[in-house]
């Protein structure tokens, strides 16, 4: 099964899911800024391993058919849980967080199930809005944290997930991520884990 890593992309997917590992436990031990930020990380991963998986020339099926599930499951953990975590420790695992973040998670299983199960849609958009949504918005709102009120904070970033989480499961149809899109969304992924970091680290 290991071998199955030594494909380039899958490297990358594998080295996503290390990223979010980190930032879960960055999180945890109350650094979800520098948490964020390695998110952001697994985010780049996760656009980068499906180009580099379409430029692999002689790629073998079975390696193909690997690295599909293994870039799911790392969506899963970058996109649902990852998101999950952070809401239970912004809401100071309080008991409402709890069902919060296993609607997100389940929100987010869902939708990888779908996709999963019935691809793109007829007109070659994703049904639902994709998990790697998800992260942009936790760094849109963790920027902006020191504007917003402390105690207000809490409410707008659980508010802000469920309704994602709402729109992970409807039939809204979203263009797929390409050309100009690829460069901005890399551009904002550095600059706001950079700014995160030093946030954190200071």
């Amino acid at each position: 099964m290991v071998r199955y890593l030594f494909d380039p992309a899958n490297a990358i997917t594998a080295g996503g899911l290390c990223c979010s590992a980190l930032a879960i436990l960055l999180v945890i031990s109350g650094h979800p800024d520098i948490g964020v930020a390695a998110a952001l990380w697994a985010l780049l991963a996760d656009h980068l391993d499906g180009v580099v998986a379409g430029r692999t020339r002689n790629r073998l099926p079975e390696t193909a058919r690997i690295g599909k599930n293994l870039d799911s499951l790392a969506d899963l953990v970058s996109g649902a849980v990852f998101p999950a975590i952070v809401l239970i420790q912004v809401n100071g695992a309080s008991l409402i967080s709890l069902p919060m973040a296993a609607l997100l998670m389940l929100a987010g299983a869902l939708r990888l199930s779908y996709f999963n199960s019935f691809g793109l849609s007829s007109d070659g958009r994703f049904t639902g809005v994709p998990l790697s949504y998800d992260v942009p918005l936790l760094a849109l709102l963790f920027l902006f944290a020191p504007l917003m009120p402390a105690d207000l904070f809490p409410t707008i970033l659980s508010t802000s997930l469920l309704l994602l989480a709402v729109l992970h499961v409807t039939p809204l149809r979203v263009p797929r991520t390409s050309g100009a899109m690829y460069l901005v969304i890399t551009l904002y992924s550095i600059t706001a884990s950079a700014i995160l970091a030093a946030r954190g680290v200071s």
